[in-house]
């Protein structure tokens, strides 16, 4: 039998446990160009949140009583498709449960000799891959520049500070304990971060990292932090907006400063994306993030639960802010 988690209820404010159910369905038997996947590690992410509302988004909501949406990495076991053996390793939108179904689209081969398979779904995956074009291709990141960032030992924001360094500038940012603050700066390449949940001004934080002001502000966060960074950019400053998560479980929008007239004084730029638009570039930005992985200048933590059925707890978790790198659920191991 294949478990999975599907939908429950929608959530008002935090997800809860009860907002997910534990289903057993029969394995998928694959039709022909069809192939069945056995999920190894499935990624949780903060861009789910969105997904369990009922509103118009980037992506169509997930349906109640429908599988949560999600990447997983695992191999193949079945298959009616000659690009796609028995035994090959692949990554994919196969959701959160046990046994996958796929045609080749949105699939992506894992060569488990270049890396652990676990890495296609952070440093090597998506999160990396949202790191290096928010970087590159949003922000324009210039060697020498100053780049503050918010989250900054998370999945996203930790491959932001080793791209940053790669790329030969100063980096700067926010955690949310004193460990993750330690591993921002011991591990990650971070010159300075500071703890948002013990700091009180964070403006006179980023003032004291970074004296100079900033070039470059990635936000994974928003809210009061994002606040403090729009006074000290520099003249010609580029923001990206990756996430928000500060927001997600909100239910009422709080009323924050009105900063937008620094973006004037400073002509700078702020603009928002998604990692899928720059998928043509895909496989060149991963070569050269593999590549980096090899020599040891991309490193890649993991935060790892057992069990599809521990995959809602999980993802509350990672909501919270209790995991450092990437967070990942080990569905069923090699």
């Amino acid at each position: 039998m294949n478990r999975r988690i599907v939908l429950a209820a929608r959530p008002h404010g935090e997800p809860k446990s009860c907002d997910f159910r534990l289903e057993e369905s029969p394995i998928p038997e694959p039709d022909d160009g069809e192939f069945v996947v056995r999920a190894e590690f499935l990624s949780v992410d903060p861009y789910m949140r969105g997904r369990m509302n009922d509103r118009a988004s980037y992506a169509d909501p997930v349906g109640i009583g429908d599988v949560m949406v999600g990447e997983s990495v695992g191999r193949v076991i079945r298959s009616r498709n000659d690009r796609y053996a028995e035994g090959c390793c692949v990554s994919g939108m196969f959701g959160w449960q046990e046994y996958g179904l796929g045609n080749g689209e949105g699939i992506r081969r894992i060569d488990p000799d270049v890396a652990p398979v676990s890495t296609a779904l952070h440093c090597l995956g998506m999160p990396g891959l949202t790191a290096y074009f928010g970087l590159h291709e949003v922000a324009a990141l210039q060697p020498g520049e100053t780049v503050a960032c918010s989250g900054a030992a998370g999945a996203v924001g930790s491959v932001v500070g080793q791209l940053a360094k790669i790329h030969g500038c100063r980096v700067v940012g926010v955690a949310g304990t004193d460990d993750k603050v330690s591993y921002a700066r011991e591990t990650t390449g971070y010159d300075a971060a500071f703890n948002y949940r013990s700091t009180e001004d964070y403006e006179a934080a980023f003032r004291g990292m970074a004296p100079e002001g900033i070039d470059v502000y990635f936000d994974n966060v928003g809210g009061p932090i994002s606040d403090a960074v729009y006074p000290l950019l520099k003249q010609n400053a580029r923001v990206a907006i990756c996430g928000q998560i500060s927001q997600y479980n909100l239910t009422e929008v709080p009323q924050g400063p009105r900063l937008f007239w620094h973006l004037i004084v400073k002509r700078a730029r702020v603009q928002g994306f998604l990692v899928f638009d720059y998928f043509p570039k895909f496989r060149d930005a991963l070569q050269k993030m593999a590549g980096w992985y090899a020599e040891g200048r991309l490193t890649c933590e993991e935060c790892v639960t057992d069990g599809i059925e521990n995959a809602p707890t999980a993802f509350i978790k990672m909501l919270n802010g209790a995991n450092t790198g990437k967070q990942l659920v080990r569905i069923c191991p090699e």
